[in-house]
């Protein structure tokens, strides 16, 4: 990102300095890179503003700057995707292994596709809540000043949050070692067409989600169990290789299939160990321009 402007020295240390933090509560806040960076982008012109004389820690002023620019952004895209065409899956990032700083936080799962739907489930103030304090491991006090509330309803809204990710983690594993074995098998399984393969590896209840924003043509509803699944993603695999360049890549700090056609990313494709570890109980594949620009 470049960024408009200019602090002074000190000043701009400290931003690039937390820069990385900022990012990563946003993005996940969000599920979009593109929509992250306008926010971090905002965060910094309020920084350059700011009478940084009465501030004690840059990096609580920042963080708080970014979580509330970030809620206000979540509320007006929640009412959006309740319009959207197809099922709605974050912008995934490309190139961002396990080692990156995006996904080093208290939670390694955090960062991937699975557990960031899985965030769709809670409202604004309880994904915020929740990032901050499980993921980012904010205490009670500092999460209730960035939500400006009192610390006992902070903690009502961690727990709250914690109760609808537990049900929804239900379904899929948080062994992020295992669940990135049964990745790269699976992704291997897709690469040759090896139809059985994938059965073998799916759950019966296994589900395909693809997101294609009514921009590409893009299955509009959940492809629902093994034997679908393992065709439908067999199909399009085979699709990519004849026109294009298919590879395996960092994803979210997990792996995905990269599909790209004349140097451009035209599709990603992730997956989501169940509950057992090992088997895969969903695939998520992106093929919407506008979250694959980055």
């Amino acid at each position: 990102m470049v960024i408009q402007g200019s602090l002074p020295g000190d000043q701009a240390t400290l931003f690039r300095q937390h820069r990385p933090l900022m990012f990563s509560i946003a993005y996940r806040m969000l599920g979009s890179a593109s929509d992250a960076e306008d926010v971090v982008q905002d965060a910094y012109l309020r920084w350059e503003r700011a009478d940084t004389t009465d501030v004690r820690s840059a990096k609580d002023y920042l963080s708080t700057t970014v979580t509330r620019l970030a809620l206000d952004h979540l509320r007006s895209a929640r009412v959006r995707r309740e319009v959207y065409v197809g099922p709605w899956l974050p912008e995934p990032l490309v190139g961002v292994d396990e080692h990156d700083p995006l996904a080093a936080t208290t939670m390694a799962e955090s960062l991937s596709t699975a557990f960031l739907v899985l965030l769709e489930r809670l409202t604004p103030d309880q994904r915020a809540a929740f990032l901050l304090r499980e993921v980012f491991d904010f205490e009670y006090a500092a999460v209730a000043r960035v939500l400006e509330t009192s610390e006992p309803n902070a903690r009502q809204l961690v727990q709250r949050a914690k109760q609808h990710i537990a049900a929804g983690r239900s379904r899929f594993s948080s062994d992020t070692k295992q669940a990135d074995a049964l990745a790269r098998r699976f992704i291997a399984a897709c690469t040759t067409g090896d139809v059985d393969g994938l059965l073998s590896m799916l759950s019966e209840d296994a589900v395909a989600w693809a997101d294609g924003g009514g921009k590409v043509s893009a299955a509009r509803r959940p492809v629902i169990g093994a034997d679908r699944v393992a065709r439908f993603v067999a199909s399009i695999v085979r699709k990519w290789s004849g026109s294009g360049d298919v590879r395996i890549a960092p994803v979210n700090g997990g792996v995905g299939l990269i599909f790209s056609r004349a140097g451009r990313v035209r599709a990603v494709m992730t997956i989501a160990a169940d509950r057992s570890g090992e088997r895969v109980g969903d695939v998520f594949v992106m093929r919407n321009p506008d979250k694959l620009g980055g």
